[in-house]
């Protein structure tokens, strides 16, 4: 068992990866953009030769929730956890629309490993005492959380995005005829 509170997190954090490398590997191209239901979220290319992806948002939570894609879950994942690690680094958070999703691929998965790697660099550069530090995200900044609760939190919110992108895959892969 960790020692500590940074290595419990770290531990959590890498079993939840494990099973986000698990899918990773397995995506293929065609996965990301498959729309598994009529009312769905995704991706979609932006104006432009040039317009890179943008995704489908909406600021107050649609009723009903619109199911996402894996690609959407894809740069979902990628823009709550720059802003997290940017918070945890103290930096300046990155606005949503800064952030870019490379498109349906590998190009993916090397972003997100690279955010991976710089997610891990942040959390073991933390000394104990940084656990304590207040953090204003994804909570208001009077809400009383430190950066434990949010390197809590993006073990969470990971898990959670990686089973999905998981059972979309699997959905997919099921309906396939053979």
């Amino acid at each position: 068992m960790p020692a500590s509170v940074t290595g419990l997190l770290r531990w959590q954090f890498d079993l939840t990866w494990a099973l986000a490398e698990y899918h990773l590997d397995r995506l293929e191209p065609a996965d990301y953009l498959w729309e598994p239901a009529a009312l769905c979220w995704t991706m979609r290319p932006g104006p432009g030769p040039d317009g890179g992806w943008r995704p489908d948002w909406a600021d107050s939570e649609p009723d009903p929730v619109p199911v996402p894609t894996i690609a959407w879950l894809t740069w979902h994942i990628g823009w709550w956890w720059s802003v997290a690690t940017d918070h945890v680094r103290q930096r300046p958070a990155r606005e949503r629309d800064d952030i870019r999703w490379p498109g349906p691929g590998a190009e993916t998965v090397t972003w997100l490993r690279e955010l991976r790697t710089e997610w891990t660099e942040a959390l073991d550069g933390l000394a104990e005492a940084d656990l304590d530090r207040p953090a204003a995200y994804p909570w208001p900044a009077d809400a009383g959380l430190t950066v434990a609760d949010l390197a809590a939190w993006v073990n969470v919110e990971l898990m959670k995005n990686v089973a999905e992108i998981g059972q979309l895959r699997l959905l997919r892969a099921a309906g396939r005829p053979v």
